[in-house]
């Protein structure tokens, strides 16, 4: 990969539109090339320091009026009648004709034949896509070789009393259980699904709990597993029980992995919950001195509309040295 394919793929991957087999391909090259690394740590910089400032949204009335009006306007058109319709049409091919009659002429045949042909391969292909997700979704419900094949949801994890065997009980057409330590690929996985149940807080709950658990106890906490999970759940979930109990999993990892250190930003700037900010703020004592860092503990330090949080941001500015 060549850097000018590098930097597209940078921003594309800064705002998650990047496929995972091209964030792989992306992140070799990163590995080799300091330029396109310092690129993607500037752009996620930039992106950090945005979302500081909110975005104003319009007045709902607003937007209510103007749909309205847009909606009249609309039904104001008169409709066209069928045969008008047909004669723009031809008036159209007519000035296409006489512009440029014998390749017009050839593009109108050829493309009355690749009309039909297309038509026929589109409905062949959505049909070859219809299988193909059918097949994917079937290849989902199986993604390790021990875990049960159609989970609706998960009902309860409980963890036995001085030991790392951990029941889930979960919910097909019936409910069902399954046991197992906490590396059990088939245990993991289900406590990543119950990481993201939106219908109950204490499972969430528990199994955030759990699996941040294993990152602090320094067992396997991939980036692509659990780290990710626990990612989601600091970013998006509703409950600040579960939010911090993310955040304490992730500590770990802040200063190794900047995904990580970007999700503690993105909890100092926008979370709800000031105790979650304070913490986040501490979890950021190992890169204190990293350049994005300090430029948002500065925004934070002069602009916060929390007294405590801006004190605290001045506090540890006051205590590390400027970035050289």
């Amino acid at each position: 990969m060549n850097c000018e394919v590098a930097h597209e793929r940078i921003v594309l991957a800064a705002y998650g539109e990047l496929a995972d087999d091209q964030i792989h391909e992306l992140d070799r090259h990163l590995t080799t090339c300091n330029e396109c690394r310092d690129e993607r740590e500037q752009l996620l910089a930039l992106k950090t320091l945005a979302g500081v400032h909110s975005v104003v949204e319009p007045n709902a009335n607003l937007v209510a009026r103007s749909r309205m009006r847009l909606e009249e306007a609309l039904d104001a058109l008169p409709p066209k009648r069928w045969y008008e319709r047909w004669g723009d049409a031809v008036i159209n091919n007519f000035g296409r004709l006489q512009a440029a009659p014998v390749a017009a002429a050839l593009l109108l045949v050829a493309g009355i034949g690749a009309g039909s042909i297309g038509g026929y391969e589109v409905a062949q292909a959505r049909s070859a896509h219809a299988a193909a997700s059918t097949a994917r979704a079937a290849v989902r419900t199986t993604v390790v070789p021990t875990a049960p094949a159609d989970v609706a949801s998960i009902s309860s994890i409980v963890q036995q009393p001085n030991s790392e065997i951990v029941q889930v009980r979960y919910n097909e057409v019936v409910p069902r259980q399954v046991e197992g330590t906490l590396d059990d690929p088939a245990i993991r996985q289900l406590l990543m699904m119950a990481s993201e149940d939106a219908n109950s807080a204490g499972i969430r709950d528990d199994s955030v709990g759990l699996l941040a658990a294993e990152c602090r106890a320094g067992h396997s906490c991939n980036p692509a597993g659990i780290r990710d999970a626990l990612m989601v759940a600091l970013r998006y979930d509703r409950n600040e029980g579960v939010r911090e109990k993310a955040l304490k999993g992730l500590e770990s990892y802040v200063s190794e992995d900047m995904r990580v250190r970007d999700a503690v930003l993105e909890a100092l700037l926008n979370d709800s919950d000031p105790r979650i900010r304070t913490e986040a703020i501490n979890i950021l004592e190992p890169v204190e001195a990293d350049m994005t860092v300090r430029q948002v503990l500065s925004t934070v330090a002069t602009s916060d509309q929390s007294p405590q949080i801006r004190n605290v941001s001045r506090q540890v500015l006051r205590r590390v040295p400027e970035f050289q």
